[in-house]
């Protein structure tokens, strides 16, 4: 047998945005409920394009949306590459979300919980071990202080190993679901065909469940990805040297005038904040000489539409 990998958009959509009881349960494996009653009982898909209130405002697509019993709304992503502005796209996706719930007429006090649940095929976390993060709005003072309404949750998929998670179990099953199966994957492992609800999320990874123009699909999302991959590398590597030419350029001029270490410091800041812009137009132009869309350029580095149809 041979199977697709799950952390595909074709395959994770079609896991994940087309069977209920499967979301259901990836979420209530990976979401951090306190209470047993807190767990969802059942839910209902949503349409995964945010559309925004004002018409002049940027729209967005997210992968699976949907929401439980109780009203409280959830986004499920799959980012194979992290880039410095995904942690404020995921904000903006969220309040959107959040906000729409205005549009019915309701009152603020009856406004539900919005949870953000993003699987990354990346890391961001250099110097942390942990590959699960919990993102809430704290007090930054006495932290039992919560404002609720949403809540972030990045899990990076490099770092989990299944080793110490006897009281997880489902999330562990979870997890090496999305990291152990793949297109070199012949037999998969009996712990986890053993649990009904992995099992079948299995079933739907099978190649032969899938038609050619689908799998031509799959194969053409890879490409992108290891363009996008190598385009951006190489667009850190060449922001990284400039930041560091004219950063020490900078510094040295306004060390003269008013002292060598204060001007480093601002002539490092400067060149920082010029560097990361030279770092997303260089890496918008590399994506528009692949021929990627505009659109998907414009939602990966953050530049406007305008800037990228210019280039």
């Amino acid at each position: 047998m041979k199977y697709l990998n799950p952390r595909a958009d074709l395959t994770f959509k079609k896991v994940f945005g087309e069977h209920p009881d499967l979301v259901m349960s990836f979420l209530n494996a990976l979401l951090p409920f306190e209470r047993p009653e807190d767990e969802i009982k059942s839910v209902e898909y949503l349409n995964p394009e945010l559309v925004p209130l004002n018409p002049f405002r940027k729209d967005s697509i997210v992968d699976v949306r949907c929401k439980d019993q109780m009203g409280r709304q959830f986004i499920v992503e799959m980012q194979m590459m992290w880039t410095p502005d995904y942690k404020q796209r995921v904000l903006f996706n969220a309040s959107k979300a959040y906000v729409s719930q205005l549009e019915q007429g309701n009152g603020f006090e009856l406004l539900q919980p919005v949870y953000s649940l993003n699987l990354l095929n990346d890391t961001f976390s250099k110097d942390s071990e942990h590959y699960y993060h919990d993102y809430r709005i704290v007090e930054s003072q006495e932290t039992k202080e919560i404002i609720e309404g949403m809540r972030f949750i990045f899990v990076e998929l490099p770092k989990f190993t299944p080793k110490n998670y006897s009281d997880k179990k489902m999330m562990v099953l979870w997890l090496r679901y999305l990291t152990e199966i793949d297109e070199k994957t012949r037999e998969v492992p009996q712990e986890l065909l053993e649990n009904p609800d992995i099992r079948k999320a299995v079933t739907q990874l099978e190649e032969s469940a899938f038609t050619k123009s689908q799998l031509a699909a799959y194969d053409k999302f890879w490409d992108v990805v290891r363009n996008l991959k190598s385009i951006y590398r190489y667009a850190s590597q060449l922001a990284k040297e400039k930041i560091r030419a004219e950063g020490l350029a900078k510094g040295r001029e306004e060390g003269r005038a008013e002292g060598l270490a204060k001007g480093r410091e601002e002539g490092l800041a400067k060149g920082l904040e010029k560097g990361r812009e030279e770092e997303r137009l260089t890496l918008a132009r590399g994506m528009k000489a692949k021929g990627l869309p505009p659109e998907l350029i414009a939602e990966i580095t953050g530049l406007p539409l305008k800037a990228i149809e210019a280039l």
